[in-house]
């Protein structure tokens, strides 16, 4: 590749992210592309000390000073880390970007209020890059429960809220998909196997970078 290609995973707590991007490296590798994990919030030093602060803060921010802190995080992360892969021509693989802020705070948090999601969208532009292909895994809430259940892991602050908050950040998620159709490519996991999902996924990366 004369350039990168920049792939984001997306989709609330629970939905299998994690085990896609293992799987994901270990399959575009296997090919001879080079290929960075990384995720969000974090992915750079400075933007892993922002993510201590929003996910486990012991005071939480306001909202808009909530989403300032996460396109903070989001600019070092390019800066530091997604940008000088993409000009080294590697596949950049990230869990979670725009879309989780644009669903956990604003249609999550903020409810859908017009203000917010319009904030949201002016930061997005003053970013200069977004996706070049986003996948949104969904699995059925409850499914996801027991996932988080299993995991062990701590429980960060959106994982905690209830099951309202939960809902409004699925339904957010589709409807940024609605309005992106063609960047955003849904994936039920319900219907399809992790390997079943992932097959579909790499299909879809090697298509856009023999296209590139």
């Amino acid at each position: 590749m004369t350039h990168g290609l920049f792939v984001t995973l997306e989709g609330s707590e629970g939905v299998g992210k994690s085990t896609q991007l293992r799987l994901l490296q270990s399959a575009l590798a296997s090919l001879g592309h080079e290929v960075l994990i990384t995720r969000e919030p974090g992915g750079s030093p400075g933007a892993e000390d922002l993510r201590q602060l929003l996910l486990f803060g012991k005071n939480p921010l306001s909202l808009r000073a909530e989403i300032l802190t996460h396109f903070a995080a989001r600019a070092d992360h390019l800066d530091q880390v997604i940008n000088p892969a993409l000009a080294e021509g590697q596949v950049v693989i990230c869990d979670r970007f725009t879309d989780s802020t644009m669903a956990y705070q604003g249609y999550g948090r903020a409810e859908g209020d017009p203000d917010v999601l319009d904030l949201i969208s002016r930061l997005q532009s003053q970013l200069g890059r977004e996706p070049d292909m986003t996948f949104l895994l969904e699995v059925p809430r409850d499914v996801a429960r027991l996932r988080l259940a299993a995991r062990g892991a701590p429980v960060d602050r959106y994982e905690q809220s209830d099951e309202s908050f939960h809902a409004r950040v699925t339904a957010g998620f589709r409807e940024i998909a609605r309005q992106n159709t063609g960047r955003i490519r849904r994936l039920h996991l319900d219907t399809h196997s992790a390997e079943e999902v992932n097959s579909l996924i790499v299909k879809d990366i090697l298509s856009q970078i023999s296209q590139g």
